[in-house]
């Protein structure tokens, strides 16, 4: 049987706007990048200067023969001082959705992902009551940009934000190999928070829901109760918390192996990527199934890809990954499409070196130089390049 997909299938990738876009100098991880004696290797700086260059890297997406763009908005940016909203920056985010559909490509957008407005966070942030409000406000202001989209994302990995969140605080001790939990209190509020802008999305009339990103745990023999209290906090609240959503995202690259004395990091022995994680495509299939599983919903995957500077790996990587959702969909799963992390090369929380992209750009010139994985990814989407292969 031959691995195709059906008509419907959304073929696209994702970016965020702080890891493109450059200068997002009221953003809480701007901040933080600039601060003296900041743990980061580096500032995102200029980034990819997406915010400038953002109808070349669309025009780039479509001539491959991807149809779909997930891109944010940038909440510092619309937003730079509290109840004080740029009518220049969401007139912005309106050329970006134009340019997409000039290209004939369709745009899917996330409202936050992982930056706040500076103010936010230094008045609390997601652990004060006020942040579903707060976000709520923010959301009604973008609710024009959206008509044209095909889906809505409200947070990206809210799992992980909340890690985020107790990493801030410098709470917890971590073991080799394991993950702050999340903040209970931010969870709570980032919980409330979707539901208020999904209510909000829905009177736009477009799909929405969020992306979760499983870690992929799997439990030594034994060790199975140790998983479910693991995972519970790390993402199963999460997942559940989707049910009643249009449809759940998820994003994975890699998995974790649970121990009954708690998680491992990667074996050894393993092929690693350029962020430390297990070379393993199956990855982002189990974690759709997974969401399926606890949400009933449709799935799309929002992001997956992998950090490497050898492009055959990528497009290996990839076609693995595609072979195991293709296989999971013959099994019955509802998946609606694939979004490749990442359309660019981009900062990838500290640090340029972990190198995702589809496309890579020169940091003096900001040249795009689009790899073989590509149009590798664009002939599959288009249907002259076989996964069988």
């Amino acid at each position: 049987m031959s691995t195709t997909f059906p008509e419907s299938f959304v073929w696209g990738a994702s970016t965020a706007a702080h890891q493109i876009e450059g200068n997002n100098v009221n953003s809480d991880w701007w901040a933080r990048e600039v601060a003296p004696g900041s743990p980061l290797a580096e500032p995102s700086g200029d980034a990819a200067d997406s915010y400038h260059r953002y109808a070349e890297d669309i025009r780039l997406l479509a001539e491959a023969g991807l149809t779909s763009y997930r891109f944010s908005l940038e909440w510092a940016r619309i937003e730079p001082a509290e109840g004080r909203f740029s009518r220049a920056e969401l007139d912005h985010y309106r050329r970006v959705v134009e340019a997409c559909l000039e290209h004939g490509v369709t745009p899917l957008v996330t409202l936050h992902h992982f930056t706040n407005p500076r103010w936010f966070t230094e008045d609390g942030g997601w652990t004060d009551p006020r942040s579903v409000e707060r976000f709520a406000r923010y959301v009604e202001q973008v609710l024009p940009l959206l008509g044209d989209a095909s889906h809505v994302f409200t947070i990206n990995e809210p799992n992980i934000l909340a890690m985020m969140v107790t990493a801030e605080k410098g709470t917890e001790q971590l073991q080799a190999g394991s993950m702050h939990a999340p903040d209970p209190v931010a969870t709570e509020h980032l919980v409330a928070a979707h539901r208020r802008a999904v209510e909000l999305v829905r009177t736009v009339g477009v799909p929405v829901g969020w992306p979760v990103a499983p870690q992929q745990f799997f439990a030594d023999p034994g060790a199975e109760e140790v998983l479910r209290e693991y995972a519970y906090p790390r993402e199963t609240v999460f997942l559940e918390a989707a049910r009643g959503d249009d449809f759940v995202a998820v994003q994975a690259y890699t998995r974790t192996r649970i121990t009954v004395d708690g998680p491992l990091p990667a074996p050894e022995d393993s092929e690693k990527t350029l962020t430390g994680w297990e070379y393993y495509p199956p990855a982002i299939a189990e974690a759709a199934r997974l969401g399926h599983e606890i949400t009933g919903l449709p799935v799309l995957v929002s992001e997956n890809g992998i950090a490497t500077a050898d492009d055959a790996r990528r497009i290996d990587y990839t076609r693995d990954a595609l072979r195991a959702l293709h296989a999971e969909m013959e099994a019955g799963l509802p998946l609606l499409g694939y979004l490749h992390w990442s359309l660019l090369d981009n900062y990838e929380w500290g640090s340029f070196a972990p190198t995702f992209g589809l496309v890579a750009w020169d940091p003096q010139t900001f040249e795009r130089t689009p790899k073989p994985s590509l149009g590798w990814l664009g002939g599959v989407a288009r249907g002259t390049v076989s996964l069988d292969d």
